[in-house]
């Protein structure tokens, strides 16, 4: 009959958190870019939820219009944090298969 082993249970929680702690490192690392409007606008977010970074082409500035080119960023904004998320989340869950956790659907990683 095996006993339950509290040594190796706080050394296997205490290499997770190390790789948590990596896998959030990283998403800072890692960016997805966006481009809407015909390429008008193009934002890049990283995947800790940061924008980092927003292009606008002179051509998206309409004086008579200023509502359409704050469309565009919002959509801009909204796709790349998005795409960035995606990313992480997909490598979260590879990291969980790597260590034989796949199946356990832990709420809120990735987020």
């Amino acid at each position: 009959m095996s006993s339950f082993d509290m040594d190796k249970l706080m050394q296997q929680a205490a290499q997770m958190q190390e790789q948590m702690q990596r896998m959030q490192d990283e998403a800072e690392q890692e960016t997805a870019q966006s481009s809407v409007g015909g390429g008008l606008v193009k934002v890049t977010a990283n995947g800790a939820g940061d924008v980092v970074a927003i292009e606008i082409s002179p051509d998206a500035i309409d004086k008579e219009d200023p509502e359409a080119l704050a469309d565009l960023v919002l959509a801009g904004v909204n796709e790349a944090l998005r795409s960035a998320r995606a990313g992480v989340e997909a490598k979260a869950q590879q990291m969980l298969g790597d260590m034989g956790l796949g199946g356990l659907g832990l709420p809120g990683l990735g987020e």
